[in-house]
């Protein structure tokens, strides 16, 4: 219905958009000179990517694993413990047919089925379309659920998939709208018809990734879109709702969640130029990785929420840096033993000088 909205009356374009799409188109024409510049650096941020993704997609739906394991499930063969361990090798499956792929892979509905199938492997209906109703509960803390949504009437599904890759083809092929609203436009179109019994949100996010691709946006090869999302996942809920209202009948407003869209993809930029920028450092990219981390918290910070924001970086390499910066008085431990708070000094809280710099 997004799409549709936007082919039969070309819509004027909000002003936050706007600077939200210049903003990418600059960071779009950066981009071929940092992935000349800096292979070495990206190569490490790839499989960074790559490892981040694949948790914190399945996170953002209840799906999680053991921390110790991730370098296991996500680069190793070994059997696997539990069903929540398959999903994660499953979404890194995917992920891998995006990244090698590219923008040779088509926006199809064999394509969509595929990124399902797997990344819910193991799972009956895997790569086929629900063939019952479908409603988006939400459920709260005093057990009390409400209604957010209703989906596509099952029956319908098929032609609603059929009728929103047609719409996107033409979307690119006419530019009634920007491309990248175009994109978000499909996503939340996407996420209204809910063509899936279960595993939704996931292959929303894989086929964001493969439209980038088709639109000449790479950041996603080496910044976790998914990360992004997780880190803001009450903005992405919020913004869902807010712009599905109205959908059925076509009345929504589709720019709340348009704009959060390129609100992460204007971050995932925006932490790649901070990554790229810098000048080659003694340091190792893992520990790169941990101080970067760092410098996003936004209040007291435990090890393990480190490790969990560095997935592959082991625990001594986090206790030491931490140590490194406690010398240098860049951090301070707020307690004692491995459950201890660490915060950044105020100095450095006040977001004035970066970790990396």
């Amino acid at each position: 219905m997004t799409l549709r909205q936007f082919s039969r009356r070309p819509p004027t374009v909000p002003a936050t958009t706007a600077w939200y799409l210049a903003d990418l188109g600059e960071a779009r024409g950066r981009q071929d000179l940092w992935i000349k510049q800096y292979p070495q650096r990206l190569r490490i941020l790839r499989e960074h990517a790559i490892v981040e993704s694949a948790v914190a997609s399945n996170r953002i739906e209840g799906v999680t694993v053991d921390q110790k394991r991730v370098g296991t499930i996500v680069f190793g063969n070994r059997p696997l413990r539990d069903r929540n361990e398959e999903e994660v090798r499953g979404y890194r499956d995917a992920l891998k047919l995006v990244h090698q792929r590219g923008a040779t892979l088509p926006v199809s509905e064999e394509t969509i089925q595929e990124l399902h199938r797997l990344s819910r492997p193991g799972s009956g209906d895997a790569g086929r379309y629900r063939e019952t109703a479908m409603d988006i509960v939400e459920v709260h803390a005093d057990g009390r659920r409400r209604v957010r949504f209703t989906a596509v009437a099952a029956q319908d599904v098929s032609a609603a998939m059929a009728e929103l890759l047609r719409l996107w083809d033409d979307c690119l092929a006419e530019r009634p709208v920007y491309p990248l609203v175009a994109l978000a436009g499909s996503n939340l179109d996407f996420l209204c018809i809910h063509p899936f019994r279960d595993g939704n949100g996931r292959v929303s996010r894989l086929l964001w990734l493969l439209q980038c691709y088709h639109l000449g946006y790479e950041v996603g090869r080496y910044i976790s879109l998914e990360r992004l999302v997780e880190e803001n996942r009450e903005r992405y809920y919020e913004t869902l709702e807010q712009s599905s209202a109205g959908w059925h009948e076509g009345k929504q407003d589709p720019w709340q969640y348009v704009n959060y869209c390129l609100y992460v993809l204007k971050s995932a930029y925006g932490e790649l130029e901070a990554r790229v920028g810098q000048t080659a450092s003694p340091r190792g990219e893992k520990t790169a990785l941990i101080l970067a981390a760092i410098d996003r918290a936004t209040g007291p910070f435990r090890v393990g929420s480190l490790q969990q924001a560095c997935p592959g970086v082991s625990v001594d390499l986090i206790r030491r840096t931490l140590k490194r910066l406690r010398s240098e008085g860049r951090v301070e431990c707020l307690g004692r033993g491995q459950h201890a708070e660490w915060r950044k000094t105020p100095a450095r809280e006040s977001g004035n000088t970066s970790f990396n710099g």
